[in-house]
């Protein structure tokens, strides 16, 4: 049974395309997108994306998932996607288009979609509604996350074994605590293996815009840091690294195909086993508002892709340290942690609670820089 959770995260939105049937975009009228199949008994559920599956990241993990549910359920289901959702008001327009279809479960999987999917929810009490990544629910609106940054942490041993000189590179999107959750469990981890670890971050300011992350991974490389991850939605980090011949970790899936040579690795996401059960209880009529930020319980996050010139003991020490995470026996943010001005933030023993993890708004002792302001 997955664990409830009262929390107020703010998280990322990013990439996606691909359907049952043929593609679609938001651009196209509704006239013209694939609509689910009306058999009698057959339920239909929907997913909206915000960019393109076609570039690996965010929207691609989504669909691969929806992939995964549709064959699991087989002729019990019957699946849509609209991809390219880029505005609010797009999102209103496509969630209700969706609703008027047949489809009676909806997951939306961008922060942006949470209140255009509310409003549309009350226009339809007999849908299901999911959000991902943000914080409001409704009677028939709910909302889930993964725990990004135990995956982080993972990473962080990887870069800390593979760097050469002691300094590792980050490109963020926007200062919110999701994505320094993620940049402190990153240095964190790095810090296990080499406690001298240095940790450089350039902002993009913005979730999906690969000519900015291009150019954010070559001011790292510039900064000669070694192994450079990202908390972005393209792969423009991962090819950039390829053509500057720097080790990268990717994030949302395994960039492969952009970093073939550099990619030592590969934060994931992992929503199947999520969507499959709430599809499952839409259909056994007991699905209930139950927000969920799941993460290696729940299988919802790996370090996947690990390079084999990765010492043992270091994947070794990745492989137990998950197996911790799956059964709670780990939490990454333990005391005694240290901010970068000196501060200690957790005290010695001392766990991070939710409320602590969605209010952090500093960096641990590693991190160059300050925090910038998100507004």
């Amino acid at each position: 049974m997955f664990k409830k959770l009262a929390l107020v995260l703010a998280a990322a939105s990013c990439v996606a395309l691909s359907g049952c049937g043929q593609e679609k975009s938001a651009g196209e009228p509704a006239a013209q997108q694939k609509t689910a199949s009306s058999d009698a008994g057959v339920l239909k559920a929907a997913w909206l994306y915000p960019s393109p599956r076609a570039d690996e990241g965010w929207s691609k993990q989504h669909d691969e998932a929806r992939e995964i549910v549709q064959k699991k359920f087989g002729n019990r289901i019957q699946t849509q996607f609209v991809e390219n959702v880029t505005t609010m008001a797009d999102a209103e327009r496509v969630i209700r288009d969706l609703a008027n279809q047949g489809n009676k479960i909806i997951f939306a999987t961008s922060f942006e979609f949470m209140n255009p999917g509310l409003k549309v929810a009350k226009e339809f009490p007999d849908v299901k509604f999911e959000h991902c990544t943000g914080y409001k629910t409704a009677d028939n609106f709910n909302y889930y996350n993964a725990r990004f940054y135990e995956a982080r942490y993972l990473a962080g041993k990887l870069a800390g074994a593979m760097t050469q000189n002691g300094r590792l590179g980050y490109v963020a999107a926007v200062p919110i605590p999701e994505v320094l959750q993620g940049i402190n469990a990153f240095t964190l981890g790095a810090q296990s293996v080499n406690p001298n670890i240095e940790v450089r971050v350039v902002w993009t300011n913005t979730w999906y815009d690969p000519g900015k992350e291009a150019d954010a991974t070559k001011t790292l490389v510039g900064q000669n840091c070694d192994v450079i991850s990202h908390h972005t939605n393209s792969q423009a980090v991962a090819s950039t690294a390829e053509a500057e011949k720097v080790k990268v970790i990717s994030y949302h899936s395994v960039m492969k195909k952009a970093a073939p040579t550099q990619l030592i690795g590969a934060v994931t996401h992992h929503w199947d086993e999520y969507y499959a059960k709430r599809i499952e209880d839409v259909l056994n009529n007991r699905w209930k508002v139950e927000p969920i930020w799941g993460g290696a319980s729940m299988h919802m996050i790996r370090l996947s892709a690990i390079t084999d010139k990765a010492p043992a003991n270091v994947v070794k020490d990745i492989n137990d340290t998950y197996a911790k995470m799956e059964k709670n026996e780990f939490n990454v943010f333990t005391g005694p942690i240290v901010d970068n001005e000196g501060k200690t933030v957790l005290a010695e023993g001392q766990k991070a609670d939710d409320a602590h993890l969605t209010r952090m708004n500093y960096f641990v002792k590693g991190v160059v820089g300050k925090v910038p302001s998100s507004k």
